[in-house]
């Protein structure tokens, strides 16, 4: 009962912390009606607000960071991070190809890509893969640079603090759900969307993809002992869906209730991928034994 009343204190001190870090940049976001607004300065220090009150936290009641997660665990869970969007995307994304819902390549990115990448006339195929090459690789690095400042916050310290007072269905449903609501001034009241589809559509398709796919978040959080896969998966998401698969779709009428973070097929996803993750949680191990690097 002691430990669950003293998750309890850190967790409301926690979100009390978010939230007065978190009011400060929505408050800079909101006022220019843009997340690109400063080449984007506020969204990340906005992104690495969790983390910060993680942090915070964890010095007020424990005056240590341990337990945060901070080893990198075992390859095999970092690999399965970076590929899983990887796969959810191809998914998606192919099937709007092939079905026509959206265009594949989009001429006008390709035409960019040429301007940067190359003068010459080098195939569509071989400038697709050069840029998805250094996407794959450096563009992960930078995905870390933002992903690892949420990731500190919503697995480093929030799901571990939730799975030691409720189970492990609930503390993910709990943090898919603040989460999500972390996300909605955003898209709400900002550009945080796709173009050309409803703000109610918008709002509802994220919060679909977010609560199934924080499953495969928290899993990877408690299995590996280790914040880092969740780290991964953020950027790994975060590079795929936003720099590679939707710029490369041309985009039709239909395309923006379908793909990327708003539309239906990621939705629908997310939830196969939240429901996989769900069936796989009876093997996870205790999470006293499992978190305490």
């Amino acid at each position: 009962m002691q430990t669950q009343a003293s998750s309890q204190k850190k967790i409301i001190t926690y979100l009390v912390i978010l939230l007065a870090l978190s009011a400060v940049f929505y408050t800079l976001i909101l006022s220019a009606g843009s997340l690109y607004v400063n080449g984007g300065i506020y969204v990340l220090g906005l992104m690495w607000c969790p983390g910060v009150a993680g942090m915070l936290t964890k010095l007020i009641y424990e005056r240590s960071l341990r337990g945060l997660g901070w080893k990198l665990g075992k390859f095999k869970y970092l690999a399965l991070a970076y590929l899983l969007p990887v796969g959810y995307c191809l998914v998606v994304y192919g099937l709007t190809w092939l079905s026509g819902l959206g265009g594949f390549p989009n001429s006008e990115f390709l035409t960019q890509l040429r301007q940067t990448y190359t003068s010459g006339a080098t195939s569509n195929t071989i400038l697709i893969a050069i840029y998805a090459a250094n996407m794959a690789v450096f563009g992960l690095f930078g995905g870390l640079l933002s992903g690892l400042g949420e990731e500190i916050g919503w697995r480093g310290f929030f799901v571990p603090e939730l799975c030691k007072i409720t189970s492990y269905t609930k503390a993910m449903l709990i943090s898919g759900a603040v989460w999500v609501l972390w996300h909605l001034p955003l898209i709400l009241f900002a550009d945080y969307k796709m173009p050309g589809i409803p703000t109610w559509y918008a709002a509802g398709m994220f919060t679909m993809m977010v609560m199934g796919i924080s499953f495969a978040f928290g899993w990877l959080r408690l299995k590996s002992g280790s914040l880092w896969p969740a780290a991964v998966l953020h950027a790994s998401h975060n590079l795929f869906v936003q720099n590679l698969f939707t710029p490369l779709t041309e985009i039709k009428s239909i395309t923006p209730y379908v793909i990327d973070e708003f539309g239906f097929g990621l939705a629908i996803l997310g939830i196969l991928v939240g429901w996989f993750f769900w069936k796989k949680s009876a093997g996870l191990p205790q999470v006293q034994n499992n978190l305490a690097v």
